[in-house]
């Protein structure tokens, strides 16, 4: 596991060059912020999760539980979602908006067109709204 990165994963990496084209600025991986979030957007006070569809126990074709070690398996996901649930609650005492973007809507047979999900991520930054989640389709 420790060869598994938690920053600058593919997924990351697509949608950053996506959003940046558009012409949006953000910062990376703000340790100040609960949660460290992948991107921020200070204009906005937005902050953006990338998450693994594994990693974080999405209910998606990309996650299964694996059969072996199932138990440290199902104890390590649920600490994650757990620290997700909490950081996102920590952002939102502070002001600030949250948008989870899961793998499965990068890659996979749901995923969305990059163009799309960028315009769905720059309205969201737009908007009011406290919170967004975008998924495979």
């Amino acid at each position: 596991m420790a060869r598994i990165k938690a920053r600058n994963t593919k997924p990351e990496v697509l949608l950053r060059k996506a959003l940046f084209s558009l012409g949006l600025r953000y910062r990376l991986h703000d340790k100040r912020l609960p949660g460290t979030p992948d991107l921020i957007f200070p204009k906005y006070r937005a902050a953006v999760f990338i998450h693994g569809c594994f990693w974080h126990g999405h209910d998606c074709k990309l996650f299964v539980v694996p059969s072996t070690n199932t138990g440290f398996w199902l104890e390590k996901i649920g600490e994650n979602r757990s620290r997700d649930e909490h950081a996102v609650s920590a952002l939102a005492a502070l002001g600030w908006r949250v948008m989870t973007v899961w793998e499965c809507a990068l890659r996979g047979t749901g995923k969305w067109p990059m163009s799309e999900l960028t315009d769905r991520i720059a309205r969201w930054l737009g908007s009011r709204r406290k919170t967004g989640e975008i998924q495979s389709r």
